[in-house]
This record gives structure tokens, sequence and C-alpha cells, in this order.
């Protein structure tokens, strides 16, 4: 792979953060310098496919790579030139992009004209902060391109709007099947129902890169895609190995950098030279910025613990009426129960009465029969004895207790028989 001139700053900064573990301040310290973004573009824009190290490095514009613009919303581009420090809304949390810059579109730029490509590199010590990274880089990619045009009016020209890339570099917590892999998502015209003559270029406006590292081993070989950028960023992602200076000197070339060599003649070594002078200073600035970090931090663990708090107690409130709720809905289901089985006793008992009640109806009915037979059987043997009517209407009324009409009746009803 075709090498792109280094400079003195850009290896100090990587002695500076040889034991880095993957802190944002750290990593971002590396890739502000224009050689190393170089190499990041050659292996994640299309538009820079047919360029050497060198010319990519020459598209970048070096005075708008910045760590302090706002992805916030609101005043958004006050400026022709220059990348935006302040992108903020009232009462919103204050968000940076990480390293933000420009560099020149060779595809649509001419001598006369030059069209930039506007990108945002993120470097992230994980890859499952607690939300989707894809999610946050679309995100970050919308602000950006709105960020390019200041408040829209009916005379606001969209044909303004130049390509954005937001490319996030995730160093640990990735799935093994996963780990050393490059995922690109941008706009495309998916369907037509008609004919389509519009150019790509007009809605091509957003491609997220999400790269994933995962291992401080990265075993690829160079058939495999994307080798040259997944090892170049193995080795500077990570605390620096053995070979660091071997591999970055495949992609990143020190021989010809006059001040680095008018100091390597008076030592013996390339890293006496980078911490003779500019390393106490370095790491000065590495101190108060992650001294800064950490009260940052702190801060923001304590806004948590605060939120946290709020939230258990909500959530014990919440539980304790949930249970008071299921409590009541399982009396009222204990009463329920109660009432079926009330009722259904009662039906039980109401269905023995009417079988009571017929069966006394039946036993009434074969009173009656019996009775009648016995009466019939005294008349008919009484007749047959030649008894007197007289008597036998005596006995009727002696042992069935008839009154004398009663005992006519049945006289009547069976002596014709």
């Amino acid at each position: 792979m075709e090498k792109v001139q280094g400079s003195m700053g850009a290896l100090s900064a990587m002695q500076i953060t040889a034991d880095t573990h993957g802190l944002d301040i750290q990593t971002k310290t590396i890739l502000q310098y224009a050689e190393v973004l170089a190499v990041i573009l050659k292996g994640t824009v299309p538009e820079y496919g047919g360029h050497t190290l060198q010319e990519i490095m020459g598209f970048i514009e070096a005075e708008s790579i910045t760590s302090t613009t706002e992805v916030s919303p609101g005043r958004t581009n006050t400026e022709i030139r220059g990348e935006n420090s302040e992108f903020f809304h009232l009462n919103e949390k204050t968000t940076r992009f990480d390293l933000a810059f420009r560099a020149r579109n060779p595809l649509l730029s001419t001598e006369d004209i030059q069209i930039n490509l506007h990108f945002d590199v993120e470097p992230q010590k994980t890859y499952t902060p607690g939300y989707p990274i894809e999610k946050r880089g679309i995100y970050y990619l919308a602000r950006r391109l709105s960020s390019q045009l200041s408040l829209v009016l009916d005379e606001t020209d969209y044909s303004q709007l130049a390509k954005c890339y937001s490319i996030w570099i995730c160093r640990d917590e990735i799935l093994p099947e996963e780990r050393y892999s490059i995922s690109f998502y941008e706009m495309a015209n998916t369907k037509n129902t008609v004919p389509n003559s519009v150019a790509k270029e007009n809605y091509d406006l957003m491609t997220l890169v999400v790269i994933k590292l995962g291992d401080e081993v990265y075993n690829g070989g160079r058939e495999d895609e994307g080798y040259d950028l997944l090892r170049f960023l193995n080795a500077i992602m990570y605390p620096h190995k053995d070979d660091f200076m071997a591999t970055v000197t495949e992609y990143i070339d020190y021989s010809e950098n006059e001040e680095l060599w008018k100091e390597v003649t008076h030592v013996s070594s390339l890293e006496q030279v980078i911490f003779e002078g500019a390393v106490d200073d370095a790491k000065k600035l590495v101190a108060k910025e992650m001294k800064k970090a950490r009260e940052e931090l702190d801060m923001a663990w304590k806004r948590l613990y605060v939120a946290r708090e709020k939230v258990y107690v909500e959530n014990k409130k919440a539980y304790e009426e949930r249970e008071e709720a299921y409590a009541e809905r399982n009396e009222a289901y204990v009463e329920r129960d109660e009432a079926y089985e009330a009722r259904d006793e009662a039906y039980e008992a109401r269905d023995e009465a009417y079988e009571a009640r017929d069966e006394a109806y039946e036993a009434r009915d074969e009173a009656y029969a019996a009775l009648e037979k016995g009466i019939q059987a005294i008349i008919q043997d009484n007749l047959n004895e030649k008894v007197p009517k007289e008597r036998i209407l005596l006995k009727l009324q002696k042992l069935f207790g008839f009154t004398e009409e009663k005992s006519e009746q049945y006289y009547k009803k069976y002596s014709l028989l």
C-alpha cells in the first residue's frame, strides 16, 4: 500500500498515547492528524477509491478539523467556511462531534468550483453503550447535513447541500462473529413506478460507516476486504505492541520529515526524539483533559444516581400500587367465586326440593291409587257378601272418615262395576 508523508505532531501523539485504553480523549489526539485521517478515508470513502493517501491528505482542509463542534440543534451554520463550534438549543444538553472536518470531493469538484464532503469521525470505546450506535450515527448525520444551511428561508438554496459521512470506530464489546468488520449504511433510491432520471448525488447525501474492532489481536489476511484499514486501526486504537512502529510506517512515511530527522542527528532513538521536547507539555494537556473528563464523568454518575433513585422510588410506588390492585382484584375474584358457589348451592337445593316435591307428588298419587283400590275392594267384597248398602256406607265412614255424602259417591262409583 502506498504511504503518506507523516508529521512530527502525529508521531508524537502516537507515542504519547502508547498505553491508550480506548478513551475518546486519547484516540482523538491521534485522529486529529490529516495523515491518520487519510488512511481511514481511503478505506471507507468510495469517492477517494482511485486516489493515493498523499492525494487524500491534500483533499482534507486541515483548518476545518475540530473537536468542539456541537451536535445540538438551534443555531446551525452561521459561517460559509470553517466548522461550527456551537450547535445548541435552549435547555438542551450540549453534545459535540468527536472530530468534524471537511475534505474536497474529487468526483464533483472542478478547477473553478470546489465541492466538499463533510466528515464526522467518532471513536467509541464500546459498541454497546445502551442504545444502537447506528441510530446515533444517523442522528449525527442529519445534524451534520442540516448545519450546512443557515436559517431556512423561502430563497434557501438546497442544492448547496453536500454529502456527509459519519465514521464510527468501535473498540470493545462486539460479538465474536462481527469483530473486525466494516458496515455501510446509505440513502438509496429503492423503487420507481416510472423511469427516474434523478442524479444519485441529489439524494446520496448521508453515509454511515460503522467499524467494529473487538480484540487487541487482529488475525486478518491481506486478501480480506478492509485489511489495511483494520490493521492500521488495530495498531493505534489499542495499547502499542512491539511491532507498532513497523505497522504504522507501512502506511505513514516519516523518512522524509526534515523536522524529525534534524532531531534524530543527536539522539539514538526515535522515541527519545519524541519525548525530548513535546512529551511533557502533551502529557500535561492530556492529564488536564482527562481530569476534566473524569470530573464530567463524576457529575454524570451523580446525575445518573439521582435519576436512578428517583426511578427506583417511582417504580417502588408503582409496584406497591400494582400489588394493591392485584390484592383487590384477587379479593373480588374470591367474592365472585363464593357468590358462584352460593348460587350453585342454591340451585342444588332448589333441584333437591323439586325432586322431593316430585317424589311427594308421586307418593301422594300412589297413596290415592291405593286408597281407591282399597275402597273399591271393600265395596265389592261387601256387595258379594250381600251386605246391605247402609252397612257398607257406615263402614266407609268409619274406616276412612268419609262423610255420608262422600261415602255415597264412592258407593255409586264402584257398586255398578
